[in-house]
């Protein structure tokens, strides 16, 4: 697949797919409801696994007898493979990151053995002072499957805004459950903001998303290299949503406008 040449680094795969593009754009649009949204972010989540799969799962060679091996010696598959040793912890922040999740585990499910494949479940709620201020995060009602020690910790996002989900994530697996060998970052759309805070923040995590937005940018950054001006790059509005984006894809998701 196409990728977008950018600034940010090797740490990001930015694609540039004009199939992407359509379903992120339809998914965009007001009159698409949660039936047809759901449809669409599990599209291009099968696009990103791929990408992310192929550029960050260690292969291994193996051979595997086909139905034909009954009938020949050649019937015989021999290739390269992601390793079948790999083991995966998906981290599914609710809500907005429910369907990713999902669409993450049966994809996985077809790759790797089922058993290294497992899915955690984290509530994250804001805790905000007596004016307002946001002072941290609440994850006492999540469900995490035991430690990430030796695995691939996977976070599908499904919106790069600010980037402060996926911190918080890593640090909470860090500080009770371990350290992951790899930790993937999946997102439909990514923000410059959110590049930049994700790479300063999760030193050791790699980026794959199926379209950069800097709407809000001066027409002369827009003429750049994403990245070359990334300090003038804008794509959030003063409320942290993505610009243009798709607007709140968890409410979509879930037709539930809280």
């Amino acid at each position: 697949m196409k990728m977008l040449e950018h600034r940010y680094g090797d740490r990001v795969t930015i694609l540039d797919s004009p199939s992407l593009h359509a379903v992120l754009a339809r998914l965009g649009e007001k009159r698409t409801g949660a039936a047809s949204a759901a449809i669409l972010v599990r599209e291009v989540y099968a696009a990103l696994m791929v990408e992310a799969v192929d550029r960050h799962i260690a292969t291994r060679e193996v051979e595997v007898e086909t139905r034909m091996a009954e009938l020949t010696p050649a019937g015989v598959w021999r290739g390269a493979v992601p390793d079948p040793a790999t083991r995966v912890a998906i981290a599914c922040v609710l809500r907005a990151g429910l369907v990713p999740a999902q669409a993450c585990l049966e994809r996985f499910n077809g790759i790797l053995p089922p058993d290294n494949v497992r899915l955690d479940t984290l509530l994250m709620a804001r805790i905000t002072d007596d004016e307002g201020h946001v002072t941290g995060v609440d994850l006492s009602g999540s469900k995490i499957g035991g430690p990430v020690d030796g695995r691939v910790l996977l976070i599908p996002d499904p919106m790069g805004a600010t980037g402060g989900t996926i911190n918080d994530t890593v640090r909470h697996y860090r500080e009770h459950h371990g350290t992951p060998d790899q930790v993937l970052v999946l997102t439909m759309i990514s923000t410059p903001e959110f590049l930049r805070s994700v790479l300063d923040g999760v030193p050791d995590a790699v980026i794959v998303t199926g379209r950069l937005d800097r709407g809000l940018s001066s027409s002369e950054v827009l003429a750049c290299v994403p990245g070359e001006c990334w300090d003038d790059e804008v794509g959030l509005t003063d409320t942290s949503y993505i610009v243009p984006g798709a607007g709140g894809v968890g409410e979509v998701l879930t037709n539930s406008w809280v």
